[in-house]
């Protein structure tokens, strides 16, 4: 891999603040509240096959296994040690999950391979670029009718709080969020029926949740609904 071509933001571009990502995000995101609504909008079903992006500490991987224990769930990340550790959590948790090394950006899965992808505060660490060659992996590996469902930094219904959120979240180049340019990003990709479905102000700004589907079209061009579900 090119890596002068694709750029992973760290946490305020500090490598070392990695290990504090999981306290800051527990304490400052109401990350039960969003995660457990999260698992509930995601509406996994028996024999559905889940694709977790970026899956850090696992917590939302393991909700979303423990919710449907006859769904396959795999999580990504690009961090082998990550990785070891959340073998080591999900053992000791008694799920059986998966985990691949890889980047949201270059996928190691084949075509139409999930029926769910979620990306849980993923995207604010990416360059406008990798978004959009994430996004389109997502919709690369999904099967038609399947779904994406996102919880990221949103667009501020306040100029005070805009402002604020900028100052505070530059360095996570997060101006497309801010910006509410991401569900237009997520239709580029070729993402149909995008909506936001939930809000929460957290200490860092905005946090939304938002659906997309990859719809499942006839040779003749028309939607033949969701099959999946």
């Amino acid at each position: 891999m090119d890596e002068t071509r694709h750029q992973y933001i760290s946490a305020l571009r500090l490598g070392w603040l990695t290990g504090l990502h999981d306290p800051v995000i527990r304490w400052t995101m109401r990350e039960d509240r969003f995660k457990r609504r999260l698992v509930e909008q995601v509406g996994l079903q028996p024999g559905h096959r889940m694709l977790d992006l970026s899956c850090g500490a696992a917590t939302l991987t393991m909700l979303l296994k423990q919710r449907q224990p006859q769904s396959t769930v795999v999580g990504l990340d690009g961090d082998p040690v990550v990785l070891a550790r959340d073998r080591e959590k999900a053992a000791e948790a008694g799920v059986d999950i998966s985990f691949d090394e890889g980047m949201a950006y270059q996928l190691p899965h084949p075509d139409r391979s999930f029926y769910r992808v979620v990306a849980s505060l993923l995207l604010h660490h990416l360059t406008i670029d990798d978004k959009r060659r994430a996004l389109r992996e997502t919709f690369r590996v999904l099967k038609p009718g399947g779904q994406l469902h996102i919880a990221d930094f949103g667009r501020h219904h306040t100029f005070l709080m805009a402002c604020v959120v900028l100052i505070v979240r530059w360095p996570e180049e997060a101006y497309e969020h801010v910006k509410g340019m991401v569900p237009g990003l997520i239709c580029e990709a070729g993402f149909a029926h995008v909506e936001e479905t939930s809000r929460y102000t957290t200490a860092f700004g905005a946090l939304v949740l938002i659906r997309a589907v990859k719809s499942n079209r006839g040779t003749d061009g028309v939607e033949r609904g969701n099959q999946t579900s």
